[in-house]
């Protein structure tokens, strides 16, 4: 499986939000660290005998840092845009179903009940059994299945009175508002950061801290403020990573619109 294939750190997500921004942070500090005691000495012999090599490495690394900020805050607010892009998608299909249950409401019996009854058994399925799927970076496929069952009931409806065609044909446009929005739900489910911007991220970082360890200061110094920066670089990088899939993580969306909704459903 590709390193940097979603399914690869599904793993992490069940990790406590707290202890993963740790765990990054723990993972960079120390590769900076251990760099600094094998790799920093061997760096060090190809500016040490540069006039002013402090001032020349600030420069370069005062200029990478502007790219690497840029790309950095650009992924983050892309990945965030996709969290927040599925939590519209999630919001908009709870609305379009809401609005269809109370079109449907307004059938004649027995149709009404029918189609009530349908409404909620695919509100219930996409709680109790999409949702987990969804969390897991698999894509439900049942919940096709009841839509389906949903509109050939729907189509048995035959309008006798101009009221009734006028409902039916809002019933039917409403429905496939509704069938949008699933589908653009669905599409959210394995929306995340390609491997190219992961290879790009952690590439910069290694390159951010490789230019840290070409200053010439004392030992204590350089573990002190290069494990700053190595610091808030694993907490940039646990913000991208735990927004990265909409569906897991610490910031993730959650069933709440249909679970509303279900309550209400069963409260009518």
């Amino acid at each position: 499986m590709h390193p940097f294939q979603p399914e690869s750190w599904y793993w992490l997500y069940d990790v406590p939000p707290f202890r993963l921004s740790l765990l990054f942070v723990a993972v960079f500090v120390g590769f900076y660290w251990l760099g600094s005691i094998i790799v920093r000495p061997i760096l060090r012999q190809f500016v040490k005998y540069t006039a002013g090599s402090n001032d020349i490495i600030g420069y370069v690394l005062s200029c990478f840092c502007v790219f690497y900020g840029l790309l950095l805050g650009l992924i983050a607010v892309t990945a965030y845009q996709n969290v927040s892009e599925a939590g519209a998608n999630v919001t908009r299909e709870a609305s379009a179903l809401s609005a269809l249950y109370e079109d449907v409401s307004r059938y004649p019996e027995p149709h009404a009940q029918n189609l009530r009854w349908l409404l909620r058994d695919y509100t219930r399925y996409v709680i109790k059994y999409a949702w987990p799927l969804q969390q897991r970076g698999i894509v439900p496929q049942e919940g096709a299945i009841r839509a389906a069952a949903f509109y050939d009931r729907l189509l048995e409806f035959k309008p006798a009175t101009p009221p009734e065609e006028i409902l039916h044909a809002e019933t039917l446009r409403q429905f496939n508002t509704f069938l949008e929005a699933r589908q653009m739900r669905l599409y959210s489910v394995n929306s995340s950061l390609p491997a190219s911007m992961w290879y790009v991220m952690i590439l910069g970082a290694i390159l951010n801290i490789a230019i840290c360890w070409l200053f010439d200061m004392r030992f204590i110094t350089q573990l002190m403020l290069g494990g700053i920066l190595a610091a808030y670089l694993g907490i940039m990088m646990h913000l991208i990573f735990d927004m990265n899939q909409p569906f897991l993580g610490d910031v993730s969306i959650t069933a709440e619109p249909f679970e509303t909704l279900y309550a209400r459903m069963e409260d009518a």
